[in-house]
C-alpha cells in the first residue's frame, strides 16, 4: 500500500495532559508528528490530504470499554451487531471498543471467546478488543484465564448478581482474584447482591408491584454499596486489583473512595444514564419506563452529584457505556406485566462523547478530564495505552475533528443505533463530532460516513497501566 500523508490543521489538540494549539501529521495509520501552529516546522509539512481544524478541537479517539453486541440476554439478543454498533459509535467519535465475550456455564472459555472473534471479524467499522465474561469458575476456566492474558484478553468480568445466569459466589469471585493477582489480568465486577435482588423482586410481583420502576426500587442502592464493599475485601484478601462497572449509587461511590484513600488499586467506572437519567425515567407512564430498565438501575437525582464529584476527584476514573440496545417494540415489551422479564439494558455506543461535552459546557468538567475519563483512561485501564487514548508521535491516528459549537438534538430519527428509541429523546447539547479518522482512514468526512464494515482490527490489549 502506498504511504499517505494526512496533515490536521489549526485546530486546539486536547489531550488528558495538555491543550496546544498544534497541526498534526500522520502517516501510514500513526501520529508521526505536531507542531506548534503556524511555525517553520508546521508550515513546511505538506500532505496528500489537509483537514482544515480552525475553530475546533482535535482529541483522540474515544475509547468505550463496556459494550455488549449481539449480546443474548433475557431470551434475545441486544440489537446492535458489530456491524451497526460499531458504525454508531464511530459517528460518536469513539474509535475503540472493549466488548464481552461470554463463557456460558458449562463451556471452556476459549469456546465463548471464539464466538466472539466471529461474531465480529470483518465486520467493525473500527478498532475493538475484548474483554471475557466467566460464568463458570472451575479448575479448568481458572487454568485458561493465564492463556487468555498472554493472548491480550487481559480482564474478566464476575457477577454478584444474576443468579442462575452468570452469578458467581463469594468463593468462587476469591478464586479468580487470586488467579489474576498471579497471572495480571483484571476482575471487572458487576457489583449488586443478586441472591437478596431476587428475594425482593419475588416479593414485589407477588404484591402486584409489576410495572418498570419497581426494577429500580428492588436493586436497592444499599445492596449495591454491599456488594461494592464485598468485593473490595474479597480483592484485599486475594491482592488483587479490581475494576466496579457501572457504579450508579452515593453508598457505592463511598465505598470505592474509602478503599481509594487505604491506597488499594480499586478502580470504579459510571456511564452516561447514571449521570443524566433517573428514577424519574423509569416511572413514565404506558410502560416507557421499559426504555430505562439496565442493571445496575437508575437511580434517584441525588445520586448525581455524588458521581460527578466522584468523576472530578478521581474515585471514578472511566465512563463507559454499558451499551446494550433492545428495541421497544418487541423487546422490551417482553416484560409487560411483570418488570424482571424486561430485558436489561440501555443504547449509548453514540451519546457518549457529546453528553460529557455537554459536561464541560456546563462546567461540571474541564476539557482534558473529559479526554482523561472518555479516551485516555480506559486506554490506561485497559492495556491500549499509548496506541489509543491520546494524540502523541506513536499513536494509532485514531482522532476526532470536534466541534464544540454546533447545537444538536438528541433523537432516535437521527442517531445510528439499530434501536427503535433514544434514551436520551429530544436532549438538546452544544457540540458535535464532525470528522473521524481511525488509524488515519476517514470513517466520519464532515458528518458522512465513508468508513465500511471490516476496517477495524482486533487490538489485543496489555495488561492493566495503573498497576505498573
Amino acid at each position: 500500500m502506498s504511504s499517505t500523508r494526512t496533515l490536521i490543521r489549526g485546530g486546539l489538540v486536547i489531550t488528558a495532559a495538555d491543550e496546544t494549539h498544534a497541526d498534526v501529521l500522520i502517516e501510514d495509520g500513526r501520529i508521526v508528528a505536531l507542531a506548534a501552529h503556524g511555525t517553520d516546522v508546521a508550515t513546511g509539512w505538506t500532505a496528500d490530504r489537509t483537514i482544515d481544524a480552525t475553530g475546533k478541537y482535535v482529541i483522540p479517539g474515544g475509547v468505550d470499554a463496556h459494550t455488549h453486541m449481539e449480546l443474548p440476554f433475557g431470551g434475545t439478543f441486544a440489537s446492535d451487531t458489530f456491524e451497526t454498533g460499531t458504525r454508531a459509535a464511530a459517528w460518536g467519535g469513539t474509535t475503540t471498543i472493549v466488548d464481552f465475550a461470554v463463557q456460558s456455564p458449562g463451556q471452556a472459555l476459549r469456546e465463548g471467546l471464539d464466538a466472539w472473534y466471529a461474531k465480529a471479524d470483518g465486520r467493525c467499522a473500527i478498532d475493538y478488543a475484548f474483554h471475557m465474561i466467566m460464568a463458570d469458575v472451575n479448575e479448568s476456566s481458572l487454568k485458561e484465564m493465564d492463556l487468555l492474558v498472554q493472548e491480550g484478553i487481559t480482564s474478566f468480568k464476575l457477577f454478584m448478581a444474576y443468579p442462575g445466569v452468570f452469578y458467581s459466589d463469594d468463593g468462587r469471585i476469591l478464586r479468580a482474584m487470586q488467579r489474576s493477582a498471579h497471572n495480571g489480568g483484571l476482575i471487572m465486577m458487576h457489583a449488586e447482591n443478586g441472591i437478596a435482588i431476587d428475594v425482593l423482586v419475588e416479593q414485589a410481583l407477588a404484591a402486584g408491584r409489576t410495572d418498570p420502576r419497581y426494577h429500580g426500587e428492588v436493586r436497592k442502592a444499599l445492596l449495591e454499596a454491599e456488594a461494592t464493599h464485598r468485593a473490595i475485601k474479597l480483592a484485599q484478601v486475594a491482592d488483587a486489583p479490581l475494576y466496579v462497572v457501572h457504579v450508579s449509587a452515593e453508598e457505592a461511590v463511598a465505598e470505592l473512595a474509602a478503599a481509594r484513600d487505604q491506597g488499594l488499586p480499586v478502580f470504579g467506572e459510571t456511564c452516561p444514564q447514571y449521570l443524566f437519567l433517573s428514577t424519574d425515567n423509569l416511572a413514565e407512564p404506558d410502560f416507557e419506563g421499559a426504555k430505562y430498565v439496565c442493571s445496575t438501575p437508575l437511580r434517584p437525582k441525588e445520586h448525581q452529584d455524588a458521581l460527578w464529584r466522584g468523576l472530578r476527584t478521581n474515585d471514578l476514573q472511566v465512563v463507559s457505556t454499558d451499551h446494550c440496545p433492545f428495541c421497544f417494540t418487541g423487546q422490551k415489551e417482553l416484560g409487560r406485566g411483570d418488570f424482571s422479564k424486561i430485558p436489561n439494558g440501555l443504547p449509548g455506543v453514540e451519546n457518549r462523547m457529546d453528553l460529557l461535552h455537554q459536561a464541560v459546557v456546563e462546567g461540571k468538567l474541564s476539557r482534558r478530564r473529559w479526554i482523561e475519563i472518555a479516551c485516555a483512561s480506559p486506554a490506561r485501564m485497559f492495556g491500549l495505552y499509548p496506541r489509543k487514548g491520546t494524540i502523541a508521535p506513536g499513536a494509532d491516528a485514531d482522532v476526532v475533528i470536534y466541534d464544540p459549537h454546533t447545537e444538536q438534538t438528541i433523537s432516535a430519527e437521527t442517531h445510528h443505533m439499530n434501536v427503535d428509541y433514544s434514551a436520551y429523546e429530544g436532549k438538546r447539547l452544544t457540540g458535535q463530532v464532525e470528522t473521524v479518522l481511525s488509524r488515519g482512514e476517514l470513517v466520519i468526512d464532515r458528518r458522512e460516513f465513508t468508513g465500511r464494515a471490516g476496517h477495524g482490527q482486533y487490538t489485543p490489549r496489555a495488561t492493566c497501566q495503573y498497576l505498573l
